[in-house]
């Protein structure tokens, strides 16, 4: 219950935040000033676009399915929330303890395709189902590179369970019940435990090293799952007006892009928690200096929530920050180049990931 209500409040303040941050940078990036009249430095902006969209009317097309063009956004909203239940906040607020959390969090979030393809077909507009048929083709290629590289973190990690994967890079990895103990690069015959260090040494990354383009894999595949540039073919402005989202307005459309914006999110949280430490601190002990058992609270405390909630939300939303600037610094991809990249370079690569994987954990941990 309290990650529910602290993932449903967060989501909403962070997408004002978000909204704004990217009106912003790419205003930044394209030399201009952004939103600058309603309030100070135009902060008040997202506010006034979200009362335009909820007193607009709702507007059916002509020979619209209605059911289907209705209840779509709510089914893609419904299925990125839902996965937000397994992310652990803390070494004390785990979420739902679900053994299996990261097939479930893979699985559930991708049932917003049926959304997302229930919109085009809903809406009776060529522009709104081809971009439903290159939104639903996308997901489907790149989440098989996007599995492959979660697959190199479970073989490291030995469970599904994202808490345990989460204690395990932790300074409190004594908690943890399976492959507790964590080793420099993976390599046990230095001796030198991370563990007992904390910090960023700690992370999935650094345990094991080929886990670092593994990461790589899973940020590129999951902007092509949020439908973010350059991989944003099925809402291409200059071909499909908006893709399947073209006929929606009003309330429906504020959904839509809450869920687009809390995709985001959620593959941020997700690859924190999977390859970057997850809620610990990334300051390590140096002898004297005990920065990471002073950023990182004691087990049982408040103190511990608060700071696995920073550290947790600060890595998530530098994520978001790298997924924007990226959006407004590279050009849209064909669709060739697309389906190129994903089959033919980010799955094999994603393989030889599992492989070197499973050799480096047999040879040398």
């Amino acid at each position: 219950m309290i990650s529910f209500l602290f993932f449903l409040g967060f989501l909403v303040f962070y997408g004002l935040i978000a909204i704004y941050a990217e009106r912003k940078i790419s205003a930044f990036i394209q030399d201009r000033y952004g939103p600058m009249e309603v309030g100070y430095k135009g902060l008040l902006q997202t506010f006034a676009d979200i009362l335009k969209l909820l007193q607009k009317e709702h507007i059916f097309t002509f020979a619209a399915d209605k059911p289907l063009f209705a209840i779509a956004p709510t089914i893609i909203f419904v299925a990125m929330f839902a996965a937000f239940a397994v992310i652990p906040l803390s070494v004390n607020i785990t979420g739902s303890a679900v053994a299996t959390g990261v097939y479930y969090a893979l699985a559930i979030v991708s049932l917003d395709i049926l959304g997302i393809l229930m919109a085009g077909w809903g809406s009776n507009n060529k522009y709104a189902i081809i971009g439903a048929y290159r939104s639903v083709a996308q997901i489907v290629s790149y989440e098989i590179p996007l599995g492959l590289a979660v697959l190199g973190v479970i073989m490291m990690s030995g469970t599904l369970d994202l808490q345990e994967i989460s204690l395990q890079q932790s300074i409190f990895y004594e908690g943890a019940t399976k492959n507790a103990e964590s080793y420099l690069f993976g390599l046990k015959f230095l001796g030198i435990n991370v563990g007992k260090y904390g910090g960023i040494l700690s992370w999935n990354i650094f345990r094991m090293p080929p886990l670092i383009i593994g990461f790589v894999i899973f940020f590129i595949t999951s902007l092509a799952e949020s439908n973010r540039a350059p991989f944003d073919l099925p809402e291409a402005e200059s071909e499909l007006i908006a893709g399947f989202h073209t006929e929606y307005s009003g309330f429906r459309f504020a959904v839509i892009m809450l869920a687009e914006y809390g995709v985001m999110l959620l593959t941020s949280f997700l690859a924190v928690v999977l390859f970057l430490g997850s809620w610990s601190t990334p300051l390590p002990n140096i002898g004297a200096l005990k920065l990471a058992d002073w950023t990182s609270g004691t087990p049982g405390s408040i103190s511990a929530d608060l700071w696995g909630i920073f550290w947790l939300c600060l890595k998530a939303m530098t994520l978001v920050l790298v997924q924007i600037w990226i959006r407004w610094t590279f050009p849209r991809l064909r669709v060739d180049q697309l389906m190129n990249l994903g089959w033919k370079y980010l799955t094999p690569a994603a393989l030889i990931i599992i492989f070197i994987v499973g050799l480096w954990k047999l040879a040398l941990l």
